[in-house]
């Protein structure tokens, strides 16, 4: 084939070989970079570049930044959950000790105080617990966890580490029955610490005493102190029973009302002391032997007077007899 005058010659077709195209373009990035970092020429092209290629950035780089947002958001509350729950629990744990700690001090504390106590007084003892209050709901009773194999008797006295809360009335074998100060029907004799009258103590059955007994004007005011005076025989003298709370003054009436709160934790006791009598029981008195002649005159008068009442609920037919004494006694005054 005949190529024409007209036609390029193949040699320009195919234009310069990829590798001195490259090798071309390689020395001109050169030259650019040397003469961009002597001279500087490419710094405004390369800011107007950067102006202009930072919203694409930024919208390129959105998605991306929220994923990662996203992401660590949710596994931070996660986080914040599990560390949160464990915080909690610690918390309750903690406080569980701390109220056990706390539990254990005031135990210790009334035990040290129930033990002082122990030693001031100079009559037998017994420590002993309260395991449950009893189940009449009308009366302040409680449940100790020694009885008559521990040689609690009836009548002793029970105190704690404040003073005094109620006496043992019930014995069983292996625990005692006390009644508290508070119950309505227990009574004590005591004395006021600064005036030192004398009068007796009930209960109100609410919690409360009362004391009975005093004049409207006597020497006694809110705050006074209240201790065992010892005249039953069974409590010992001195011990602190309660405090004065509220009184009452009329007119009218020949005694105050005065109303009172236990020292000792008469409600809620734990530990306490069981004390021994400081005397033997009281016997009942013996009446009168009026078989002496020496007091023959005012014998018979007296011995008259008691048999009356002893021959009245006798049959009718001992009526004679009582008719019989009477007459004597009508003589002997004539």
């Amino acid at each position: 084939m005949v190529s024409t005058d007209n036609e390029t010659p193949p040699f320009f077709k195919r234009g310069l070989p990829p590798s001195a195209r490259a090798s071309l373009y390689l020395a001109l990035s050169f030259a650019m970079l040397i003469s961009d970092l002597r001279m500087h020429y490419l710094d405004g092209t390369r800011q107007a570049l950067a102006v202009l290629a930072y919203p694409l950035q930024f919208a390129a780089a959105t998605p991306a930044e929220y994923v990662h947002k996203a992401s660590s958001y949710f596994s931070g509350l996660a986080s914040l959950q599990r560390e949160n729950s464990r915080l909690k629990a610690r918390e309750l744990a903690m406080a569980s000790q701390v109220l056990f700690t706390e539990q254990l001090q005031r135990e210790n504390s009334d035990l040290r105080n129930l033990l002082l106590m122990q030693q001031n007084l100079r009559v037998r003892s017994s420590a002993a617990e309260i395991v449950f209050t009893a189940r009449d709901p009308f009366s302040r009773k409680v449940i100790l966890n020694k009885g008559s194999q521990q040689n609690i008797e009836p009548g002793s006295p029970v105190v704690d580490q404040a003073g005094v809360i109620g006496q043992v009335t019930r014995v069983y074998p292996l625990h005692a029955e006390v009644t508290l100060l508070s119950d309505k029907d227990q009574a004590i004799p005591v004395v006021i610490e600064r005036s030192g009258l004398r009068a007796v103590m009930f209960g109100t059955g609410n919690g409360l005493m009362e004391l009975k007994f005093l004049a409207a004007n006597a020497e006694i005011r809110p705050g006074d102190r209240i201790l065992t005076s010892g005249l039953d025989g069974i409590f010992s003298p001195g011990l602190p029973v309660a405090t004065v709370l509220k009184i009452t003054r009329d007119s009218a009436e020949s005694f105050a009302r005065i109303l009172c709160r236990p020292v000792g934790n008469v409600e809620r006791s734990g530990a306490v002391l069981v004390l021994s009598r400081i005397g033997p029981r009281l016997q009942r008195p013996e009446e009168e032997d009026t078989s002496d002649p020496r007091r023959a005159s005012a014998g018979r008068i007296r011995g008259t007077r008691s048999s009356a009442p002893a021959a009245a609920p006798t049959s009718a037919g001992s009526t004679a007899p009582e008719s019989s004494s009477s007459g004597n006694t009508t003589q002997e005054r004539r």
